[in-house]
């Protein structure tokens, strides 16, 4: 029977009477994380700055969902361990504040007690330790490194130093950096890793972006792609051949009426995310045209207002899909 904790860090309710996976309320940005996060390819997931544990959480749940799905088939519980053993990723929750991981370690053992869960309480570790001293080599199989929730100048010294201390393997990284995502992209094209996926996500007026790279070049993964410097394929959608403008406004032609008003809204989103990144850097840019006329050689010198045309540039570039009529 699943035993279900009233925690406000998990969200979860109490229901004694159920076999269903616990609800977690994830925002916008850790759904999307977590839905590029594919199980059955990788060994092992990190969840790095885990905090509560809330993402790592809802990739439990997902396995643990499987179990039922197994349980509920009448299958054998030896073969049901033995079946979710081999298919599972274990789930290895990170982050360098130890009263936080004790406080999760506590809650996960508490939640994951009961005989239902008992497979999946083999499948999570936690760690409390410094993400750029990932043990990867310990542990076989595929590794998904999941950093989120920091800057993309942080990210940088964590791939950097994950990057150099495992060289020999492939890893994939799942990135949502806060800001700073044009040096995080520079840095990840210098490091010839390739693409496999990037969705741009908006949650509570903020704008997001979710990119999921690998340390293999685009040469020895030939289904990835180049990592843009400004992103490509977060700038895309399919309502240039979904929706048609006439005199009164939008009008459908499909019968998926859902489906075509997801797509605008990607594509309002796409639009407005341009903007205000453009007016962040040419803001910033207006700030170093100042201080360069004025000689401050000391804002200069700390780099305050650091010249970022070439930004302003790259972002220029940037194609938005145009709705036809």
């Amino acid at each position: 029977m699943a035993m279900f904790l009233t925690i406000k860090v998990f969200l979860l309710k109490p229901n004694e009477n159920s076999k269903k996976k616990p609800s977690l309320k994830l925002g916008k940005r850790l759904q999307q994380i977590e839905k590029m996060a594919t199980l059955e390819e990788y060994g092992h997931i990190w969840d790095c700055c885990c905090d509560h544990g809330l993402l790592g959480c809802a990739l439990l749940n997902r396995q643990a969902e499987a179990t039922i799905s197994d349980t509920s088939s009448n299958m054998p519980v030896n073969i049901v361990s033995n079946t979710a053993r081999n298919k599972d990723s274990d789930i290895h929750f990170v982050d360098i504040v130890p009263e936080l991981m004790a406080e999760l370690a506590s809650k996960l053992h508490r939640f994951y007690s009961s005989s239902l869960n008992a497979v999946i309480a083999k499948n999570w570790q936690t760690h409390c330790l410094d993400v750029a001293t990932l043990p990867l080599d310990r542990y076989d199989g595929k590794h998904l490194v999941i950093i989120a929730g920091v800057g993309g100048d942080l990210m940088i010294k964590f791939i950097e130093a994950i990057n150099k201390q495992h060289n020999n393997l492939a890893i994939d990284f799942l990135l949502c950096p806060v800001h700073h995502q044009f040096t995080l992209r520079s840095k990840l094209i210098e490091l010839d890793f390739s693409l496999k996926d990037e969705v741009l996500v908006e949650e509570n007026q903020r704008f997001y972006e979710v990119l999921l790279v690998s340390s293999s070049s685009t040469s020895d993964s030939r289904e990835n792609s180049k990592v843009s410097p400004v992103g490509d394929k977060i700038w895309q959608s399919d309502s240039s051949t979904q929706l048609t403008i006439d005199s009164s406004g939008l009008s459908i032609k499909n019968s998926n009426e859902h489906t075509i008003k997801v797509s605008l809204s990607q594509a309002e989103i796409a639009d407005k995310y341009l903007n205000n990144t453009l007016n962040h850097y040419q803001r910033m840019q207006k700030g170093f045209q100042q201080s360069t006329e004025q000689g401050n050689q000391r804002v200069k010198a700390n780099n305050v207002n650091p010249d970022v045309q070439h930004i302003i540039d790259a972002y220029r570039t940037v194609t938005l899909p145009i709705l036809v009529s």
